[in-house]
């Protein structure tokens, strides 16, 4: 039981826990897509607008989104910046569900730009409430990541993850140029595997960046832990999601992770991105043994700001 209720935490996660930092930049401004060239082997790829449906209202029982600091803050044009689908101000709710059984609520925000030694981030936050068993098991969790808006790497991560019969929390700091990580709440230092890495959250919203071409698969070599790399990313199909917020095109991609979790080998995870400009993540699913699955459903959205000039190339 109580891995169950590990898992409803883990759905949110891209693997793993744990982050590490970046590098310097060019004058022009980039796109996230041509920093990924750059580092990725693509080894094998395209359209059609989503069709957006109603926004709902969002859960009572997460904190309110009308209240959110980066909606209440105007933030200029970055000429520098990447061109991301995300600003400040989005967030994305969803209805997790385990099984058939409603499990809890989550969400996904970019709560806005904060600096990490000197360097502009996005401060993103992925969160779960929930419980099983009319409340037997409870998770109470949360994981932030600060990412350059610049790079998309990750120079920041936290990790409070809080369910029945266990709590942990983490704190690591990312030094690129000197190719380490500090974990600041234990006082453990370890080696960087890449010079431009992302933690399991920063993770998700550089794939949202990423053309994601049906038929295609991404091989990224850029997950924090040595042993997770590379990261398989397998565009599969296209698809239409039908969600709380509404009914989206979609296109389908599957994740694997060289390590032991909810996207390791063998695994039957799917995520679903809105097959348009804002590469919205609607729907997730994995697999899980007792419950048979572990999935998220998109309910509410609220759009950000993009801080960057150009234009998307997806």
């Amino acid at each position: 039981m109580s891995r169950i209720c590990r898992a409803i935490g883990m759905a949110l996660m891209l693997g793993g826990v744990t982050p590490e930092s970046g590098v310097a930049q060019g004058p022009s401004v980039s796109s996230a897509v041509q920093l990924a060239d750059s580092l990725l082997a693509v080894d094998s790829i395209a359209d059609g607008p989503a069709t957006s449906g109603a926004e709902s209202t969002g859960p009572e029982t997460m904190d309110d989104p009308e209240s959110h600091r980066a909606e209440a803050i105007s933030y200029e044009i970055d000429p520098f910046a990447a061109v991301v689908p995300y600003g400040p101000g989005e967030r994305l709710e969803y209805k997790v569900k385990a099984g058939v059984f409603n499990a809890g609520e989550a969400h996904m925000e970019v709560l806005g730009i904060d600096s990490v030694r000197g360097e502009p981030t996005y401060h993103v936050e992925m969160a779960l409430k929930g419980s099983l068993l009319f409340g037997v098991l409870k998770v109470d969790s949360y994981w932030s990541s600060w990412i350059d808006t610049r790079l998309i790497i990750a120079r920041r991560f936290i990790s409070d993850v809080s369910n029945t019969g266990h709590s942990s929390y983490r704190s690591f700091e990312f030094y690129p140029d000197e190719m380490y990580w500090e974990q600041t709440d234990e006082g453990v230092f370890g080696e960087l595997v890449t010079a431009l890495p992302l933690d399991d959250v920063s993770f998700i919203y550089f794939v949202r960046s990423l053309p994601l071409e049906v038929g295609k698969t991404y091989t990224l070599p850029r997950y924090f832990k040595k042993d997770g790399n590379p990261v398989i990313l397998e565009v599969e199909r296209r698809d239409v999601r039908e969600t709380p917020a509404g009914t989206f095109n979609t296109i389908v991609v599957r994740p694997t992770i060289k390590t032991s979790g909810l996207f390791s080998e063998g695994g039957e995870a799917e995520l679903h991105f809105t097959d348009d400009e804002n590469r919205y993540l609607v729907y997730m699913r994995v697999g899980m043994a007792i419950v048979g699955s572990i999935t998220m459903h998109l309910e509410n959205i609220v759009p950000g700001t993009p801080i960057h000039s150009g234009a998307a190339d997806w």
